[in-house]
Order: C-alpha cells, then sequence, then structure tokens
C-alpha cells in the first residue's frame, strides 16, 4: 500500500527524483509548479507544527531511528554487518523495497561476498543453505496437518468464525494423542509388560500394622462363564464387568516396580509424574497458543481503518492459481468484511442509545441475570440428588433386572447431560433480548453454559467424594473410607468419567442422527409455514466449542483414574470432527450474524484454560488429601498417592535431600517470589514502553497521511495562482 512505508524510510515527497540521498532531500511537485511555491511552506506541515507543540510543552520524544534511509541505507548496514561476525544479513525479500532497489541491493551482496574471505563465505552459504531447508521443512510440514484442506474449504464456505471450531477441535485431537503416549508409555506399558513375565516385578505390599485386613478384599465384577450378549453391551457402556479388571482402569495397575536387568522403575512414582506431566504439557500448550490468540485479538482491535485497509488492498494471496482456492479465498475475504461492517453498524447503535434505552436494557439484563441463577441452582440440585439416589441403589442387583440396574447407574450422567442441554437452550433464548454484540453473545452464552457443564462435574464429585468419605464404624475408619461401597474408590471415579464421556459422545451422534437430520429433511420436503418458519438450523459456535471443552475436562480429571481414556477421548473427537464437519454441510445454514475468528480462537483457549483448573482441584485433592485404595492400585502401599514422593525422596543423597528440602521451605521460596514480581513487573514495563513506542507510530503514520493531504492542497492551490 502506498500509504504506508517502512520505519526510517522518508516519505515519497522527500526522496528526490534525481537519487538525492536523505540529507539533500526535496519537495517533488511538477516542473511548471516548483517556483510558484512557497520557500517556507514546509514549516506548515502538521508534522512539523506537531514537533513544535511537543517541544513547547517538553512532551518531545528523542530520534529514535538514526539508520540510513533508503536502498542507501541498506547497503550500509550490509557493509556494517560483513565487518564483524555478526549474524547474516535478512534475506532479501523482508526489506520494504521496491524490485529495483532490491535488485541493486542483491547485486551489491554479490559484489561484497566476492572481498570476503573463505571462512566467512562458507558461513553465509551454509546459513543461507540452512533457513532454505528450515522453510522447506515448514512449508512440507503445512501439508502435513491433519484435515488441512477440509478446513480451509470449511473457512471460505462459512467463514472462519467455524473454521476457528474445527481447528479448536484438530488441536484437542493431537492434546489428547499426546496424553495417550504418555499415559501408556509410563504406566500402561511396564504393567503389561511385567503382567507377561516379559520384565520382572513387585506386587505392592500392603502394611497391615496400620490397616485392617478387611479393607483389602476386593472383587471386580468381571464376567465368568457364559453370558448374555446384552450383559457385554451394558458393560462396554457402563465400565463395568470385563472393562473393569483391564488397563484401562486404575485398579489394573498392582505393582510397584519394574526390573530391567539392573534398572528398577518405580511405578507409583511414574504414574503420579506421567499424570503431572500430561497436566503440565496441557497447561502450557493452552497458555502459548492463548499468547499467540491474544496478539491476533489485539490486532484486530486496534485500529479498524487499518484492518479494512489491509483486507481490500493486501489481503489477497497472488500465489494462489487453484480456481478453488481462488473463491475459498475470496469468501473468506468476504465474511471478515462482513463480521467488521456489523460490529461497525452495533458500535454506532451503542453510542446512539438514549438513556431511557439504556435504563430498558440494563433493568432486562439484571432480570435475565436472575433467571439464569434460579436455572444453575436447579441444575445442580438436580445433580446432586440424582448422584446420591445412583450410589446408593446401583449396586443392589438382587431386587431389580440389568437393564434397570443401568439406568440407575446412568441417572447422574443423563441428568447432566439432561441440564447440559437444556440450560443452554435457555440461555440462548434469553441473550437475545439482552442486545449483545455478537462475539459478545458467544462468551457470556459460554461462561453461562461453561458454569453449568463443569460446575455440573464438580457437583457430581462433591457427591461422590462425599459417599466415599462417609464412615459411620470402626472398620470403615480404619480404612479412611467408606470400603464397603467402594472397595477401589479410584476405579469407580474412573468409571463415572467414562460414562460421562460415552453417553456424552452418543448424545452428540442422537442430537445429529435424529433431530438436525430430519429437520433438514422437513424443511427441504414440507412447506408448511411453522416448518419454514424455523428453518434450516445454524451452526452455533458457542454450543458445539462448550460440548468438547466439556468432555475435554472430563478427560483430565479421569485420566488420574482411567489412564487410557485420553485414547478414548482421541477417538471421540476423531469422530466429532467428521460427525460436525457432515452436519455443518448438509443440514446448517451459514450464521447471519458473522463471528471474528482472532476473538474466537482466544476465547475459547481461555474457557478451555477455565477448565484445565478445574481439572485441577479434584486431581489435586484425590492425590493429596484423599486415602488411597487399599485393595487396588500402585499406591496401596501409601496413605495417599502423594506419600510415595516423600518417600521417594529418602531413598537420595543426603546432600541432594537438604537441596530438595530448603527449595521446598519457605527461605527459597519467598525470595523466588520476590524475583518472580520483579521480573513481571519488568515485563510490565517494557510492554508499556513498547505501546508508547507504537502509539508513536501510529501517529507518525497519521501526521505524514495529513502531510500528504497538505502538500496536494497547496500544490492545488499554487496550479491555480500560476
Amino acid at each position: 500500500m502506498s500509504g504506508f512505508r517502512a520505519a526510517g524510510e522518508p516519505p515519497s515527497w522527500q526522496r528526490g527524483s534525481s537519487g538525492k540521498g536523505a540529507g539533500e532531500a526535496e519537495v517533488f511537485v511538477p516542473e511548471d509548479t516548483r517556483a510558484a511555491a512557497p520557500v517556507d511552506f514546509l514549516q506548515d506541515l502538521p508534522s512539523h507544527q506537531s514537533a513544535l507543540r511537543r517541544r513547547a510543552t517538553g512532551g518531545g520524544t528523542r530520534e529514535r531511528w538514526a539508520a540510513p534511509q533508503g536502498s542507501e541505507g541498506f547497503r550500509a548496514a550490509e557493509a556494517r554487518g560483513t565487518e564483524g561476525d555478526e549474524a547474516t544479513p535478512c534475506p532479501l525479500r523482508e526489506y520494504p523495497l521496491s524490485i529495483a532497489e532490491k535488485r541493486r541491493l542483491r547485486d551489491f551482496q554479490q559484489a561484497d561476498t566476492k572481498r570476503l574471505s573463505v571462512w566467512k563465505q562458507w558461513k553465509r552459504s551454509s546459513s543461507k543453505s540452512l533457513r532454505k531447508i528450515l522453510s522447506e521443512a515448514r512449508e512440507l510440514s503445512s501439508y502435513l496437518k491433519l484435515w488441512r484442506h477440509t478446513i480451509h474449504s470449511i473457512e471460505g464456505k462459512f467463514g472462519t468464525g467455524i473454521q476457528s471450531y474445527f481447528s479448536f477441535l484438530r488441536f484437542l485431537v493431537l492434546l489428547n494423542f499426546i496424553m495417550f503416549i504418555l499415559m501408556f508409555s509410563f504406566v500402561t506399558l511396564p504393567t503389561v509388560f511385567s503382567r507377561y513375565g516379559i520384565f520382572n516385578s513387585s506386587i505392592a505390599k500392603i502394611p497391615l500394622e496400620n490397616t485392617g485386613s478387611h479393607c483389602t478384599v476386593y472383587k471386580p465384577s468381571g464376567n465368568k462363564g457364559l453370558v448374555y450378549f446384552y450383559t457385554y453391551l451394558k458393560d462396554l457402556l457402563s465400565g463395568t464387568g470385563f472393562l473393569e479388571v483391564t488397563s484401562l482402569f486404575y485398579g489394573y495397575y498392582t505393582i510397584d516396580g519394574v526390573w530391567v536387568s539392573i534398572m528398577s522403575y518405580n511405578l507409583p512414582l511414574g504414574y503420579l509424574l506421567a499424570t503431572f506431566a500430561y497436566l503440565g504439557l496441557s497447561l502450557i500448550w493452552i497458555i502459548k497458543r492463548s499468547v499467540e490468540g491474544f496478539k491476533q485479538n489485539l490486532v484486530h482491535s486496534e485500529d479498524q481503518f487499518q484492518s479494512y485497509c489491509n483486507k481490500v488492498f493486501a489481503g489477497w494471496d497472488f500465489c494462489i492459481t487453484d480456481p478453488n482456492a481462488a473463491r475459498l479465498k475470496q469468501r473468506s475475504l468476504q465474511y471478515e468484511l462482513q463480521t467488521d461492517l456489523e460490529e461497525d453498524r452495533l458500535r454506532r447503535k451503542i453510542a446512539d442509545r438514549t438513556t431511557k434505552e439504556k435504563l430498558r436494557i440494563y433493568s432486562l439484563r439484571i432480570l435475565i441475570n436472575i433467571i439464569a441463577i434460579a436455572v444453575l441452582s436447579g441444575c445442580f440440585y438436580s445433580i446432586y440428588r440424582a448422584t446420591v439416589f445412583s450410589q446408593e441403589n446401583s449396586n443392589v442387583v438382587s431386587t431389580m433386572n440389568s437393564q434397570t440396574n443401568l439406568l440407575v447407574q446412568y441417572l447422574p450422567s443423563m441428568v447432566i447431560t439432561l441440564a447440559n442441554f437444556v440450560a443452554p437452550q435457555i440461555f440462548s433464548l434469553l441473550i437475545r433480548f439482552e442486545d449483545y454484540s455478537p462475539a459478545f453473545e458467544i462468551r457470556l452464552t459460554l461462561m453461562r453454559c461453561v458454569f453449568v457443564r463443569l460446575a455440573s462435574i464438580g457437583v457430581l464429585l462433591f457427591s461422590l467424594w462425599g459417599q466415599i468419605s462417609y464412615c459411620d464404624s470402626d472398620k470403615c475408619k480404619a480404612c479412611g473410607y467408606n470400603y464397603e461401597l467402594y472397595p477401589c474408590w479410584e476405579s469407580d471415579v474412573g468409571q463415572e468419567m467414562y460414562k460421562l464421556m460415552i453417553f456424552d459422545l452418543i448424545m452428540i451422534l442422537a442430537t445429529t442422527l435424529f433431530v438436525e437430520f430430519p429437520r433438514k429433511l422437513l424443511v427441504t420436503h414440507c412447506s408448511c409455514k411453522p416448518v419454514q418458519w424455523c428453518g434450516l438450523q445454524e451452526f452455533r459456535i458457542s454450543d458445539n466449542v462448550l460440548e468438547i471443552i466439556y468432555g475435554q475436562t472430563i478427560c483430565w480429571i479421569g485420566t488420574f483414574f482411567s489412564p487410557l481414556l485420553p485414547a478414548i477421548a482421541t477417538i471421540k473427537y476423531f469422530i466429532i470432527f467428521y460427525i460436525k464437519k457432515i452436519s455443518l454441510i448438509h443440514t446448517c445454514k451459514p450464521a447471519a450474524r458473522p463471528i471474528r475468528a482472532s476473538s474466537s480462537n482466544f476465547f475459547f483457549l481461555v474457557v478451555l484454560l477455565i477448565g484445565l483448573v478445574l481439572a485441577f482441584i479434584p486431581v489435586g485433592i484425590s492425590i493429596a488429601l484423599i486415602p488411597s485404595s487399599k485393595a487396588c492400585g500402585p499406591f496401596r502401599s501409601f496413605n495417599t498417592s502423594w506419600a510415595v514422593v516423600p518417600d521417594t525422596i529418602l531413598g537420595f543423597p543426603t546432600v541432594l535431600q537438604q537441596v530438595l528440602h530448603g527449595i521446598a521451605s519457605e527461605a527459597f521460596a519467598v525470595p523466588f517470589f520476590m524475583v518472580i514480581c520483579l521480573i513481571m513487573f519488568y515485563c510490565i514495563a517494557l510492554a508499556g514502553a513498547h505501546k508508547r513506542v507504537v502509539e508513536q507510530l501510529r501517529e507518525q503514520l497519521v501526521l505524514e497521511s495529513r502531510d500528504k493531504m497538505f502538500l496536494i492542497r497547496k500544490i492545488t492551490e499554487a496550479q491555480r495562482q500560476s
């Protein structure tokens, strides 16, 4: 774009046509009007007047860029860079120069290379080759991305907002696959090898001096003998029966050590560290992607005029040669411009509100929030009562048939799913009356629905832990938990998480097959007014994002109790991708109010981060506070799962023990916290300084545009006078 130039490059009216340097700049005006222009008219430029006002008020800034300007400046910089042993110059395509100037600079570099020593020539050529190899590797890796073409096609047909949902789903598939690799490699694989005699192992012993023998009794409900076929289906849905004794659940892992030659592997410690590893990896990965999304969101929210200019004049990719790709790119730009225009319209509408309209809207929002709180309270109470009833009656097999028992076991999952289905529908209906922007509607609806879905998991776990910790006899207190109802409570919690995940997938499949496709057929083939009034379904991003965030939170919580749950989550999200793709293409229509992808990506990750923080709480409580089961699992020789850490530290050398105790003490924590605070304050100050520089650059761009308008006006006046 002609209205933007590189920092340090002089404006077009300063660069003379005779190739003069920066110090010999002259005004470029037509030959017949140069004499008519006054000599001191440059003093009237807006930028010069602004600089005078800054000096007068003492708020002027020093010149920050003293580098030579134009292609001569780049040549001088190249010469200085080649004299020392500094980094090699940047590629020519990164310089903000014209093609002719880049060619002259290339010739200069080639001539300068001949004067270098053999070592420097080899260093420069090897660095150039390495950059080329890395660039080609990045380009090749972009073609290996999962669902790359499909997501680009969705972006062109339905906009970047819906594309951000499918990109988010791809991210969760990769995240769960990495989690599965961690848990399988460090927990499942050593146990399976030791079970089949490939490695030597030892079974975890239970210290009976502190624990009663009755606490060690655990009889899994594995199927024995001939059973009906539907029994396997029931076990597959509930995680009981033959699944309970497999490596899917916590109770399968009963060894505490594996020996390979002279090396030993501490399985309880590996189990705990693998849990910390997948939680830490998820946290780091989400924060990294959130920072990238925040940068994009910040760029889009700074200057709308600049966003329009970039899309209209610099948004097209001239490397596109495929007609289909060109159409997709055109539709993508069209949706982005529609989003910008819609946001501008809403901003003008909000700015034009009268006091009466504001009072009406705020009163209505208060009333709607009260209704939302009432809906949330009803959902939480229903989940609590369903969980208590299910846990008290799920094991009463003698008085009910297997179908009724399965229904009782699935009662909490069904109530949670029903609450997760009804509450978002109510919130989506109420949000229409609150008159928010499309982006803020998605955020507020997501926050409300997130509170329903994630808090419902918390209510379920709170109810379970209340039942697990309830002890009314001396025998139960000797175990530390309700051993009669939960002999292996970790596997029971894992089964609840497993049932939630399976039932969530079943509901997504059922909704697509029995709601969305019949609605499409009715709208297409039925001309009734009520059916046509309903119309095709829109792809609601908030509901769909919330579904996968809810499932991911279940996976984070349940992986400690069911180590192979990430594998099920990976397969589940893989299936959901194709289900949602087919549903989007064949049963849905584009959203009437477009949504920006940059804000969506950032906010999706923020909500996912909230789910991860929520997952830390139950997992942390289970590891550190609740006594581990004495009848199953690798931690049955410890009071809690965390007790394996101090027990392992006691086996270290004395010096290392003292170092670790010093790191864990207050004498190290307080100075470390102070240093972290100082670093944070420094980063905040540095960010503020960068922000001020960016504001000055923006102001400089505005002043230069005013200078050009001023010069055009002066030239026009001079032409009229002549």
